[in-house]
């Protein structure tokens, strides 16, 4: 695996708030970087894949966590 991915806590925060800091956060890195997303609320296991879809990110892997998910998603080239 290349470099180790950051990892950005967004736990404790509703729909939509995780999605949009995920969006502000990606837009400030390089394509190809690797960040994990840990939330807490029980939609962003629909938002998330939703949003790496609708903005042309990938999303790696998936994980269940203590009282939420992770999801390590790939920025893609588009801004």
């Amino acid at each position: 695996m290349a470099g180790s991915a950051a990892t950005y806590d967004l736990k404790g925060l509703n729909c939509p708030l995780p999605v949009l800091k995920a969006r502000k956060r990606l837009a400030a890195m390089r394509p190809g970087s690797r960040l994990w997303l840990e939330t807490t609320d029980p939609l962003a296991v629909i938002d998330i894949p939703a949003f790496c879809a609708d903005a042309g990110h990938q999303l790696i892997e998936t994980a269940a966590i203590d009282g939420g998910h992770r999801f390590l998603v790939e920025r893609g080239g588009a801004a």
